[in-house]
């Protein structure tokens, strides 16, 4: 991990524990403990979740030279156990399926390129989706709420860098990015990840002039993270704290947004525990049953991510072992 990663670590960390010590951490736990065998329904409910991130990305390939549904599914599971669990600041997940994909199928640059696009699509259809939860936030709880001020100020600078994104790569700049990072690393094993700087940029040029792609693509995200909401509302309901889903829409919302904004906390770490404190209060949650509620959504990345790792480990070991076996 460099600097950056530790830090974020660190500091994400300290405000976990924080927050746990202030509400209580018996009290967390009691509450979490009280869900029994509804995690379980929790984390299948997460595999349906990851089928519409499958279909989004799978819009973006050709129909031709595309692998199955099941290997598309197979390789998202594995990029998003690892953005969730592992030191990678969010995006390590996405160079892992960018990668995976290559090896499958060949073309690195069509492959990071949909990786990217797909990214740019899930940060631009999570704009609409805080967007709307801002404003059902507005009308639940009224007016009068500075939150709601500050809300509306963090989504304009999040739509803002969403822009930026989109400009730079319909700009080129990957490109110039691209020639620095292969001077700098001098590996044929990584450059051809993406291909030249140039093939890259123009199949990502090419991603963006497929408008039926792209808007199958930011379809399949938005039911994704509307459905989402499901998830924060069956928590809440084997927690024994049921909700309306506009509540839940607000909660999950405004709970993702504000881990996103943490991106360089591996998992969010203290920062999707302040967002759903911060939130959760104004919808009438206590303190312990919205902490309880961010626990309980990281008991599921652990029930549907830690198998995934160990089994594509064992797979990516299988494979290495073979290799070594046909090279003698």
């Amino acid at each position: 991990m460099n600097r950056s990663i530790i830090i974020g670590t660190l500091a994400g960390l300290g405000l976990f524990t924080a927050l746990v010590v202030w509400v209580g951490a018996s009290e967390i736990t009691i509450s979490v403990l009280a869900m029994g065998w509804g995690i379980a329904l929790v984390s299948a409910f997460r595999f349906a979740l990851l089928i519409f991130d499958t279909l989004s990305w799978r819009a973006l390939l050709d129909r031709g030279n595309r692998p199955s549904l099941p290997w598309l599914f197979w390789s998202r599971w594995v990029a998003d156990s690892a953005n969730t669990l592992l030191p990678v600041a969010r995006i390590g997940g996405e160079f892992l399926r960018a990668y995976m994909l290559y090896q499958h199928r060949g073309g690195g640059a069509i492959a990071g390129a949909s990786v990217l696009v797909d990214v740019t699509a899930g940060i631009f259809t999570q704009v609409l989706f805080s967007t709307v939860g801002v404003f059902l936030f507005f009308v639940i709880v009224g007016t009068d709420s500075d939150t709601t001020l500050n809300l509306t100020l963090g989504l304009a600078l999040f739509a803002g860098g969403m822009a930026g994104l989109y400009t730079i790569q319909r700009l080129g700049i990957f490109t110039r990015l691209a020639r620095f990072t292969e001077r700098a690393i001098r590996r044929e094993y990584w450059r051809n990840l993406t291909g030249s700087a140039i093939e890259f940029d123009n199949a990502i040029a090419a991603l963006y002039r497929k408008k039926r792609p792209i808007l199958a693509c930011c379809f399949w995200r938005i039911l994704g993270w509307v459905f989402g909401t499901g998830e924060v509302w069956l928590i809440l309901y084997f927690l024994g704290q049921p909700i309306s889903l506009a509540e839940a829409f607000v909660l999950e919302s405004l709970g993702q947004a504000a881990r996103s904004a943490g991106f360089m906390i591996p998992g969010g770490l203290g920062v999707q525990e302040g967002g759903l404190l911060l939130v959760g209060s104004h919808l009438g949650l206590t303190a312990e049953i919205a902490l309880a509620l961010s626990l309980a959504k990281r008991a599921r990345e652990l029930l549907v991510g830690v198998p995934c790792l160990i089994l594509w480990q064992l797979v990516e070991g299988r494979g290495i072992w073979h290799r070594l076996r046909n090279s003698r």
